[in-house]
């Protein structure tokens, strides 16, 4: 099941994203999804972990019909607070989604597969209620900010101490693990530690600048490719009638 947000952890994220530096990074991670994914208007899309819904605006901007799943009621309750109806919610978890297999285009971890108890299970769920894409947006454990909020874990109480940080290169293992040799495509953003100005979030949309690797947030998009599993085809057996052998 993994670290469910109480209401105060709900809460202290809620304030937290809307400052004003806060949501400068977030326009940039879900930028980056989309670029990514580049979805088409109509598609269907699951969030899983979609928490107060920081990633929801571009996916309904984008024109996708979004469905949203978290573990915290506290979570959706802030979510349901800002979007209403435009988005329908389930209370569950990523590593046993409620979902038919192939019901959704696309799925999303954003920031959530930090908190799962089995990731690679999670991920698993995601590749099969998705029949096209899966997009995985973490914090980049090569990340200067992200060895600083693990360094200050040690310290001090904070959120960032019940997730665990994952790197390109083991998100790309799980999935090779998982699907085999899907395409995998990856870029990171929030490369400098304060991004604030016209000059740096340009060059923070640089695809160049975007293929360093330890920007603080990755993003992988997994390309699923169909399966199909042939069954042998049945021979039937008949006898060759013996020359010289005759019926009694």
């Amino acid at each position: 099941m993994g670290y469910i947000f109480d209401f105060n952890d709900a809460n202290a994220y809620e304030q937290w994203f809307y400052k004003r530096r806060n949501r400068l990074a977030a326009e940039l991670e879900s930028r980056l999804m989309i670029d990514l994914l580049r979805p088409n208007a109509g598609e269907l899309m699951l969030d899983i972990g979609c928490g107060i819904g920081s990633s929801l605006p571009p996916l309904l901007d984008a024109g996708l019909q979004v469905t949203g799943i978290d573990p915290s009621p506290y979570m959706l309750d802030i979510i349901c607070s800002h979007f209403n109806n435009r988005i329908e919610l389930y209370r569950g978890n990523a590593e046993d989604l409620p979902f038919d297999d192939n019901s959704f285009n696309h799925a999303c971890f954003f920031i959530s597969l930090e908190f799962v108890d089995d990731p690679k299970k999670a991920l698993k769920e995601a590749c099969r209620v998705a029949k096209d894409k899966v997009f995985i947006g973490v914090l980049n454990r090569f990340a200067i900010k992200g060895i600083q909020r693990r360094v200050q874990g040690i310290f001090t109480h904070t959120i960032f101490n019940k997730a665990e940080f994952f790197s390109v290169w083991q998100i790309k293992r799980m999935v090779r693990e998982l699907m085999g040799p899907v395409p995998i495509t990856w870029r990171t953003v929030c490369q400098f530690p304060n991004v604030s100005g016209k000059f740096f979030m340009n060059l923070e949309k640089s695809q160049l600048v975007q293929r360093c690797p330890f920007g603080t947030f990755a993003g992988i998009v997994v390309t699923l490719v169909p399966r199909f599993r042939t069954r042998p085809l049945a021979l039937r057996y008949r006898p060759k009638r013996q020359a010289g052998i005759t019926a009694a």
